[in-house]
Parts: C-alpha cells; structure tokens; sequence
C-alpha cells in the first residue's frame, strides 16, 4: 500500500508542474480550438435546418472519425514530448523510492493526464453544442438528417444509420470515450518506450509512424495498392478494420452484428494487450535507463 501511495505521489508531482509548464496551456489550447473546427460541421447544420441536437452528438460525430481520433492523439505528443518527465524532483524520488515506482509513478500521470484530456475533448464539444441541444438519451432530428439523407456523408461527419441503430448516444458516447483513450495511451506507451530505449526524437517518430500506418490503411488505398477490383471492397474494408489501430478506435468500424470486423470489446482487448506488452518492456528496460540530470535548468 505504501508502495502504490509513492507512485501516486511521483504522479502528483508531475501534475504539480502542469501550472509553470507553457506545453500543456498550448495543448489543452490547440484541443479547444481542434474541437471547435470539428464540431462547426454539425453545429452549422443544425443551425441552418432549424433542428436541434442531443448534448453528446458533437463529439459522437466528430470523433467517431478515425482522422479526428488521429489529430486529437498527435496533440498528446505536445503534452508527453517530454517523458519520461525528468525534472529537478526527480532526484529526491530515486534517492528516496525504487526506480521501479518512479517508473510507474509516469505510468500513473501518463494515464490519468490522458483521460483528462479526453474528457476535456468531451467537455468542450459538449458546450459548443449546448445551446441546440437537449440531454434525452435518444438520437435528434440533427442526427437522423444527417444519418438516414446523406447529408454526413457530404460534409465528412461519420453518422451512419448503422451507429444510431444499434446504440444510444449515452452508450455510443461512452464507447467513443474508451476507445479513444485507448488509442491515445497506446500512442502514449510506445512512445514512452521508444523515448527510454532509444531518445525522445525516436519516441515522437514513432507515434508519427503509427498514426501514418492507420491513416494509410484505408479500404482505397488497400484496393489500389493491391490493384483489387471493385467486387473485393467489402473483403479490404474488413482487412483493414483488422489490420488498422486507427480503425480499431473507431466506433463504426465494428462488428454490430452482420459483418466480420472487430467487436467492441475485441477491439479493446487489442489495445489492452499492446499497453501491457508496452508497460513491461518499459519496467524492464527503465531498470538500466540511465538518468542526466546535469541537462536539468537551474
């Protein structure tokens, strides 16, 4: 017990430092403003139709798109850039705590900062919307035009019969938020990992990396790349819901029942997977890191 109650404390201690830090003003910044751009789509449509909109419609639609889930994840990079977060209190743990609960003291931060910030992804689209929407459990008249006329596939917003048929937006919304936070700590744990082993341009190259992979794996690109013809779109859409993280984090990618994608939960136990196999390379390997503090400002 003690032993958990000293990571927490290093993981305090890191968000002791967000007050001085001018990197997490600018990413909670920047994640305003990417919200905005992105909830505007719905925002102005239901504006221009007269018609209203549940409260967590704007961040159902917005990132339930695999390249809003992409952008808001690189922001994080901005946030982490600097793990494995060595700073002038980091000393005064090692000498005081075991390295390895100074390692899962940033495990703990990595986490919880990431879920504060999906949250307050949540919290802003929630407010951009708030004043044309109401907070009933069921889908709005913003979300059928957009789902049942084609309107969303028009202006790039992912609102597809298929997801307000087989959900509810509390449920759909509560799913959107898991899969996006595990996105974003699986991006977070890889870079973590490649920032002990190798440096941290490697750590922000690798998460550049990934994201790449997921955006290039697209049923088009799939096709063209294998010169597939028409008749096997279905077979690369499913390929690459498999294949892709990205696709995984996004909700209509999945298996409702009549298809062969990935199901919710199978989608999670990959990323559950991942963050583990991450989480003991970066124990194992945090056990020989060895820390410069000279580079530390006064």
């Amino acid at each position: 017990m003690h032993d958990i109650k000293q990571s927490f404390q290093i993981a305090g201690y890191n968000f002791h430092l967000w007050k001085t830090n001018p990197r997490v003003i600018m990413t909670f910044a920047l994640a305003f403003v990417l919200c905005l751009m992105l909830s505007d789509k719905a925002v102005s449509l239901a504006k221009s139709y007269g018609t209203n909109m549940q409260i967590l419609e704007a961040f159902v639609w917005t990132f339930g798109d695999a390249n809003s889930i992409m952008i808001s994840s690189l922001l994080l990079i901005l946030l982490f850039a600097d793990m494995p977060f060595i700073s002038q209190g980091t000393p005064y743990f090692l000498c005081r705590t075991k390295r390895s609960l100074w390692v899962w003291g940033q495990v703990i931060y990595v986490v919880l900062a990431t879920v504060i910030y999906t949250s307050f992804l949540l919290a802003v689209s929630c407010i951009i919307c708030a004043p044309l929407s109401f907070p009933g459990n069921m889908w709005s008249e913003t979300g059928a035009l957009l789902g049942y006329s084609g309107v969303g596939v028009k202006i790039a917003l992912p609102a597809t019969v298929k997801t307000m048929e087989m959900s509810y937006p509390y449920q759909c919304a509560a799913v959107i938020f898991l899969l996006t936070t595990l996105y974003s700590l699986m991006m977070a744990s890889v870079m973590l990992l490649f920032n002990l082993c190798k440096s941290q341009f490697v750590g922000v190259l690798s998460v550049f990396t990934l994201n790449l992979y997921g955006l290039l794996l697209n049923p088009q690109i799939f096709m063209t790349l294998l010169h597939l013809p028409l008749t096997m779109e279905y077979k690369a859409n499913i390929a690459v819901g498999w294949l892709s993280p990205l696709n995984h984090a996004t909700y209509y990618m999945h298996n409702f029942g009549y298809d062969n994608l990935p199901r919710i939960w199978m989608s999670a136990g990959v990323f559950g997977g991942i963050i583990a196999m991450n989480l003991l390379l970066i124990s194992k390997i945090a056990r020989k890191y060895e820390f410069h503090f000279l580079q530390l400002n006064e």
